[in-house]
């Protein structure tokens, strides 16, 4: 297969890298704030994941940034233990993952259950807008999702009592217009302009009527030089990660930084028909990038669904349209920052609130409950977790449930003794027969005589270990001692799972072809 030239695919890619440029501006500074750092860190952040990841990245369609899913647990370590040790966390977090993509482990971060991913979205959706309503007022938010509920009534009672010339409510009626322009644009936008973001619409007219209006609400605050909003890693900050607690917060945040960027990247591979993610190196791109944005004192990285399906529908070919991204963000912030500074913050908090509404994803809860009712209940129990406790709370609590499912499920067996004449029985063993479900084995086991000619069908079985095979074959050579035998019939069994085999292979051949 012939590779396009370069010059062939610069147009299409310089082309996309301009429509994901205009995505991810507002949304690498309403993700800062939202994180509770200052604006420039999240368009740092944006910067190195187009420059850098964006060369090293083994998912050439994807773009890397600031991600809304990682701004609630970057607020609470923030919170909990000053902005100074984000740089250590994030080190080590892309330490982990450079690590663990050289161990090409890559795959294994994809072995997650869709309830607990959804779930745990929906939470981060869920405390993304608890705490960007207040920001809509131009009010600070609290610490945790639960606060920023409760305190919501006080924030609309003071907005109301300063009616009608009061900074929240002109602040509110610039963070709802984004929102509606958000809504409309994606709705009746024109053809001709369908790959202008709605969230850019907003955002400038937001910020030509406050400015024609001379509204005097909270804006922007970036610094005139890049070099200015750089913090960078100071030697004796790395000794905070000697407190356990920071190093959980690294671990969790290196294990979903990169759950949300192969997820990501395997959503991407879906949108077109090129070059197939490699996630090992993907992973170890992240892994760099998030160890420079450490040094640098900038927020975490992901691969980002939104701006890489963007990039995609744009017609991006190769991996030149995310580095050129990261150009336009550079040489804007370099170049334009007093454009930055005219944005009303309540307008990005806009963008903020359609954005965790959106990765409240119904559809998905809808086709969980096809599964039955256990993945529709690790979905909201992950998504409550999160809201009510913590985002790590959360996630670990999806976990346990799901590893609870599979315990249930592997200790289900439906044992019958069915006597069939003198001396004939049959065992029915229907389900999944586990060293779990061998003191139950046993006892029936027990209650038949050694004489009698014992038939076992499996074929109701969908697994039996060695423990159990085991236990059945002491129990026939024991009978077979005193006159009686065992017969077991596994040939439908064995029929089911080379059934299985074959439909597999078959699956793999079919899909060779399209990841070669």
């Amino acid at each position: 297969m012939t590779a396009t030239p370069f010059s062939a695919t610069l147009p299409r890619d310089a082309l996309a890298s301009i429509v994901v440029f205009l995505v991810a501006l507002p949304l690498c500074m309403g993700i800062a704030i939202a994180s509770g750092v200052p604006p420039a860190k999240g368009l740092i952040t944006g910067i190195i994941g187009g420059l850098v990841v964006g060369w090293l990245a083994g998912s050439p369609l994807q773009v890397s940034g600031p991600a809304a899913g990682l701004a609630v647990l970057v607020f609470e370590l923030v919170r909990a233990h000053g902005l100074a040790m984000l740089g250590p966390i994030l080190l080590l977090a892309g330490f982990l993952q450079l690590c663990a993509g050289r161990l090409r482990l890559g795959c294994w971060f994809r072995v997650t259950a869709p309830a607990v991913v959804h779930g745990m979205l929906a939470g981060i959706g869920l405390l993304i807008v608890f705490s960007q309503v207040h920001v809509l007022f131009d009010q600070a938010p609290q610490a945790a999702g639960l606060a920023n509920l409760l305190a919501l009534p006080a924030t609309l009672q003071s907005a109301w009592t300063a009616w009608p010339d009061g900074q929240a409510l002109q602040a509110a009626a610039l963070g709802g217009g984004t929102i509606a322009c958000m809504l409309l644009w994606a709705r009746w936008r024109p053809e001709a302009l369908r790959l202008v973001p709605g969230a850019l619409i907003g955002v400038v007219l937001a910020t030509l009527a406050s400015l024609w209006l001379g509204l005097q609400v909270n804006r922007v605050e970036v610094p005139a030089t890049l070099a200015e909003a750089i913090d960078w890693l100071r030697p004796a900050d790395l000794l905070g990660l000697a407190n356990p607690h920071v190093l959980i917060g690294a671990v969790a945040m290196a294990f979903i930084a990169s759950a949300e960027t192969l997820l990501s990247a395997a959503a991407v591979d879906r949108l077109h028909t090129g070059a197939r993610s490699n996630l090992d190196r993907e992973l170890s791109a992240q892994g760099v990038g998030n160890m420079l944005c450490g040094v640098l004192g900038a927020l975490p990285m992901t691969g980002v669904i939104v701006r890489s399906s963007a990039n995609v529908q744009a017609g991006a070919m190769t991996r030149a349209s995310a580095i050129l991204h990261g150009a336009w963000l550079l040489a804007f912030v370099m170049l334009l920052p007093s454009l930055l500074q005219s944005i009303p913050i309540a307008s990005l908090a806009g963008v903020l609130v359609y954005t965790g509404c959106k990765l409240v994803d119904l559809k998905a809860l809808r086709g969980l409950s096809r599964y039955g009712r256990v993945p529709w209940l690790i979905y909201l129990a992950t998504a409550a977790g999160i809201v009510l406790v913590d985002l790590l709370t959360g996630v670990l609590l999806g976990f346990a449930l799901t590893l609870l499912k599979l315990v249930w499920k592997a200790a289900r067996l439906k044992i019958v003794l069915v006597e069939q004449g003198p001396q004939q029985a049959e065992l029915r063993l229907m389900g999944t027969a586990t060293f779990l479900k061998v003191p139950q084995l046993a006892s029936t086991l027990a209650q038949i005589a050694p004489s009698t000619q014992l038939s076992v069908p499996l074929t109701q079985l969908q697994y039996i270990d060695h423990a159990c095979m085991e236990l059945l074959e002491d129990w026939g050579r024991a009978a077979e001692a005193q006159g009686g035998a065992l017969l077991i019939d596994d040939q439908g069994l064995r029929r089911r799972l080379e059934g299985r085999c074959r439909h597999a292979l078959q699956s793999l051949s079919f899909t060779a072809p399209a990841a070669s």
